[in-house]
């Protein structure tokens, strides 16, 4: 009886732990730090953890590998991330982090610009390959999976021939910007859906929209 009492005991820290980490998200935007950057299209994930950020009140810390900020919203805690690794090495930021706050992959969530889809589109899916974004494919490389949730913004593919990096580094035209504002709002709405509702209902809610 006293084994058993002792051994029920001992377990219950690891318990509550492994309960904690799954109450944890780790949500990523991706993008280029630099003055130069901050309101160009391939910033979209650093958009839209500022906006966030902002509407919330919080405040973004310079920690290892990138800027921070807290979230807690209905019981789960939020760590926003902004790599400062530059896009093309991403991937050293999420492992970092993720292990760090001991946050298991299914929690977490990458916000990134995406050619494919017209503009503000919404595109959240559980996996999938880097679709040429050198962001998502240093993440695939450093995770060693492609499984783990992404929420692709649609910047549109209207650029001539040869222009593609121009147009991605390019700043948002008139017309983006007057309808940014709504967009930002719906994607600050799909990072609490997805930590509160889960993927599926995220993606039922949102995906299209």
């Amino acid at each position: 009886m006293i084994k058993w009492i002792t051994k029920l005991f001992s377990s219950t820290p690891k318990e509550e732990n492994a309960e904690d980490n799954m109450k944890k998200y780790l949500i990523v935007g991706l993008g280029n730090i630099g003055a130069e950057y901050v309101n160009t299209r391939h910033n979209i994930g650093f958009k839209v953890l500022d906006f966030l950020a902002k509407k919330e009140g919080l405040s973004f810390e310079t920690v290892k590998l990138g800027s921070m900020a807290e979230y807690k919203f209905k019981g789960r805690t939020f760590f926003l991330l902004k790599p400062n690794t530059y896009m093309n090495l991403s991937g050293k930021a999420v492992k970092y982090w993720m292990d760090k706050e001991n946050i298991p992959l299914e929690n977490i969530l990458v916000i990134t610009d995406d050619l494919n889809l017209s503009f503000g589109t919404i595109r959240i899916k559980p996996k999938g390959s880097d679709g040429g974004h050198n962001g998502l494919k240093n993440i695939n490389l450093v995770l060693n999976t492609q499984n783990y949730t992404r929420y692709r913004f649609g910047i549109s593919d209207q650029f001539k021939k040869g222009q593609q990096v121009d147009y991605v580094l390019g700043e948002w035209n008139a017309e983006e910007e007057a309808k940014l504002q709504e967009r930002l709002e719906v994607s600050a709405e799909i990072i609490r859906t997805f930590g509160t509702a889960g993927l599926e209902n995220t993606m039922t809610t949102f995906n299209g929209k």
